[in-house]
């Protein structure tokens, strides 16, 4: 059946119109990215407008010759790119709604995060660890060891390389790698020779980021090392999920 003029939506044909799935609209909304309010039987619900509004200003759908003008996006930085230097996930769109909503982006220091990064770089004997979280302008750190700089330009991440699959990716000598080789991390400081990242997860499995080890010299991680890395990462995971929830 057609919509009305603003009808009203449960979560689920929320998620259809935004082309995410079920618990990410459900997100979306716990948050207040998508005006809601409560039935009496407790069930979300929002209004058709409130969904088009939020598609408009993140360039999801074109607006109808009668519609209004969109309000210009307060940031890029959770749109697709159009001329990406960079390796992009065939449902880079739906990441970054993702990551937006998950509201960890440029959020104050947390010492369950430190701790993570502490344990991975003790657990593969690294000099530098982080927690990189990829917006399509920039791989901002939420947790960083041995690292000075807070971010760095989103063509300059390894990590978009490491969230293009599920497992360990590993560069055991970025100098020698023609992917890397010229990249001003690797030329500069701080000098990365070695890298080793498993994916931050959210709770449908999308990346949003990395825990990743680096190195200045070239190096390879051994069994249990790998293991260490992919438990670190999973509760990273698990911390990120539990902070959408709240």
């Amino acid at each position: 059946m057609p919509h009305s003029k603003d009808s009203v939506l449960t979560t689920r044909a929320t998620a259809e119109l935004l082309g995410v799935a079920v618990s990410t609209a459900q997100l979306w909304i716990e948050n207040g990215a998508i005006p809601s309010w409560k039935t009496p039987g407790g069930h979300r619900r929002v209004r058709l407008s409130a969904v088009k509004r939020l598609m408009q200003e993140r360039g999801l759908v074109a607006p109808t010759a009668s519609a209004p003008a969109p309000a210009v996006a307060s940031s890029t930085e959770f749109l697709p790119s159009a001329t990406a230097a960079y390796p992009v996930p065939h449902d880079e769109a739906q990441r970054l709604l993702a990551l937006d909503a998950a509201r960890i982006v440029d959020t104050p220091p947390e010492s369950v995060f430190d701790r993570l990064t502490w344990l991975a770089s003790q657990a593969t004997e690294s000099p530098m660890a982080l927690i990189s979280l990829l917006t399509a302008e920039r791989q901002w750190f939420k947790s960083r060891l041995g690292v000075d700089a807070p971010e760095t330009s989103r063509d300059w991440a390894f990590c978009s390389h490491a969230i293009l699959q599920d497992g360990l990716f590993v560069v055991e000598d970025a100098a020698r790698d023609p992917r890397f080789q010229d990249n001003p991390l690797v030329t500069g400081a701080p000098h990365i020779r070695f890298y080793a990242a498993f994916p931050l997860l959210d709770a449908d499995r999308m990346p949003l980021g990395t825990l990743c080890v680096l190195d200045s010299e070239p190096r390879r991680l051994r069994d249990r090392e790998v293991r260490s890395l992919r438990e670190l990462a999973a509760l990273a995971s698990e911390e990120v999920q539990r902070r959408v929830r709240r």
